[in-house]
């Protein structure tokens, strides 16, 4: 990652989205302490999350939970539902005793949909979408400020995906939740985030609300990833990105998504763009924003796309 800045405020859902390898998931590892950077800071309630006094830590981490993409990988295949968010418990010196746990327990697997009978399944005798729920379960029973969900539904099916957006939406609601949604599924971000960042190649190219990025987005990545998304009434062939994303162990010189840009400049090639402000709430990094840039118009069946969505909303 290479020059990532971004707010999450209280009670608001941020959707990171990007192609698969752009860095959403390191960021998300960075802010859980599984990842340290190696310049820059993650402020949190105004202090340093690397540089806390000892007697901080641990209230940070509670406060900041990650629910991972794989929740197989993410269980212990020896221990049961149950134990795994007492432990969780424990480990945060949540619970006075180990029947209080025991209880919390059931009444956070209750909350996500499940039961006493599923307390003392292992991993295994769960579908994806059950683990999915303890490990939501095992984030909630923290107490959390913040939750970061890294593409939590990525490897269920569409109607299990569904019930489990809508479990997080009401664990927001009902904890007065923060929430950082990092997905590729635009579709997802469109229905959950109030906000949007838009990553490539370890930097975050644009940033604005819901609104913004789906009907006035900016950088001709964005454009691109809109022009690929499949939907119901597209007619044309689904526009596909060309090449592939740069290896940023050797960074292009430049704007890295120029190679791939058909809209790209010879300054694209020589100097990376700075951000560039379209509202108080929109900015993108392309030098096609720039004053003296040449006037670039999003492709026209994106316009189609845009025009289409903003009637479907109006009508509800």
């Amino acid at each position: 990652m290479s020059d990532v800045s971004f707010d999450i405020y209280e009670g608001e859902t941020l959707g990171i989205i990007g192609e698969s390898g752009c860095g959403k998931s390191t960021l998300g590892r960075c802010l859980v302490k599984l990842h340290k950077p190696s310049a820059g800071t993650i402020t949190y309630n105004g202090k340093d999350l690397w540089n806390l006094p000892v007697y901080e830590r641990e209230a940070a981490r509670r406060d900041i939970q990650m629910i991972f993409q794989d929740p197989y990988s993410s269980l212990d295949p020896r221990k049961t539902a149950s134990y795994s968010i007492e432990e969780a418990m424990k480990v945060h010196h949540i619970g006075d005793t180990a029947r209080e746990r025991r209880q919390k327990a059931l009444e956070y697997l209750q909350e996500v949909g499940l039961d006493i009978q599923h307390m003392e399944r292992y991993p295994h005798e769960f579908s994806g979408g059950m683990r999915q729920r303890v490990m939501i379960a095992m984030a909630m029973s923290s107490n959390p400020q913040i939750l970061i969900a890294d593409e939590p539904t990525t490897a269920l099916d569409v109607t299990i995906q569904a019930r489990i957006l809508e479990l997080i939406n009401d664990m927001k609601r009902e904890h007065d939740l923060s929430v950082i949604f990092i997905t590729h599924d635009l579709g997802v971000v469109a229905n959950i985030a109030d906000r949007v960042c838009v990553m490539y190649a370890g930097r975050i190219v644009e940033v604005g609300t819901c609104e913004d990025i789906f009907y006035h987005p900016a950088h001709p990545y964005t454009w691109a990833l809109l022009s690929a998304m499949p939907d119901l009434h597209t007619e044309e062939t689904l526009y596909a990105i060309p090449g592939a994303p740069p290896n940023m162990l050797h960074p292009p010189k430049g704007d890295a998504f120029a190679a791939r840009n058909k809209y790209a400049m010879k300054i694209d090639f020589e100097k990376e763009p700075p951000y560039f402000k379209i509202s108080d709430t929109h900015y993108a990094a392309t030098w096609l924003l720039h004053p003296d840039a040449p006037n670039v118009e999003m492709p026209e069946i994106l316009q189609h796309r845009i025009a289409r969505m903003k009637e479907e909303a109006e009508h509800g």
